[in-house]
């Protein structure tokens, strides 16, 4: 079976065609840096590329964008989704990051950047820590031409993992963490653990 993570479409600098890729999963499944690996192409092959990240994202770096693996990539935190529109430039490239934090504009924001022949790569979490579907990522992963869904490992069983499990009791939808808030796991897993905290 061939790995779609990595199968990108064909890009033209002759046909002004935009269209928007989404990279969705649990937390520690790599979709930051699978944003990275791409937007790095993109540049290798002299694409002009923006980022952008929520301004609230300020775990690893006020500015840069970071994966879990610390590869990094200097990026414009905004507050809001609107803000991208202004800031595009000439990019040929729009890279955005946690889109999960977004407002509601980031499914609008996106497709006028499409519609203007921008290529657009998404990443964010697909679902919240109560497993349900979070922010715009559903909205997006329906318009999107390309929907890439990664794994992580579950770090109580081994097997793949799609849940982003909060390991501390806390009810806001935004918490920012890491290891020591949240883990991977898999449905089953996660469900046993969401029966344990109750």
């Amino acid at each position: 079976m061939i790995d779609q993570m990595f199968i990108e479409p064909r890009y033209s600098m002759h046909q002004k065609k935009g269209w928007i890729e989404v990279i969705c999963g649990s937390m520690f499944s790599g979709k930051t840096e699978e944003l990275i690996r791409r937007l790095n192409r993109a540049k290798i092959a002299n694409q002009k590329v923006e980022i952008f990240k929520p301004a609230v994202d300020i775990r690893y770096d006020e500015n840069n964008v970071v994966s879990h693996n610390e590869n990094a990539v200097p990026s414009t935190p905004v507050a809001n989704a609107l803000t991208i529109l202004l800031m595009v430039n000439d990019a040929t490239v729009v890279g955005i990051d946690e889109a999960q934090f977004f407002d509601d504009e980031l499914l609008y924001v996106c497709e006028k950047l499409a519609e203007k022949g921008i290529r657009v790569i998404v990443a964010g979490l697909d679902m919240d820590y109560l497993g349900k579907p979070f922010g715009s990522m559903p909205q997006l992963m329906a318009v999107a031409e390309y929907v890439s869904k990664v794994h992580a490992i579950c770090m109580e069983c081994g097997d793949l993992a799609t849940h982003s499990f909060r390991k501390i009791d806390h009810d806001n939808l935004i918490m920012l963490g890491e290891k020591d808030t949240y883990e991977a796991r898999c449905r089953f897993c996660f469900n046993k653990g969401m029966t344990e905290q109750k």
